[in-house]
């Protein structure tokens, strides 16, 4: 499979995957790296709300 990274297209297999979360108070926050030797080119990071509500509340009120 070919990723898009900041060499252009790479074969994945070619590359270093690294999987990592962090959990914060309201979120999830997920990341996948892919690194070509040291050099990380490139990253795709999630944030996954624990309460979706709170953040809907909060921007619905920008509105109000």
């Amino acid at each position: 499979m070919m990723i898009h990274t900041t060499k252009g297209s790479l074969d994945e297999a070619t590359l270093a995957r690294t999987l990592g979360f962090e959990e914060r108070p309201r979120e999830f926050v997920v990341w996948i790296e892919y690194r070509l030797g040291d050099e990380l080119v490139r990253r795709d990071a999630h944030v996954i709300m624990k309460d979706p509500g709170v953040v809907a509340t909060a921007i619905a009120g920008e509105f109000a």
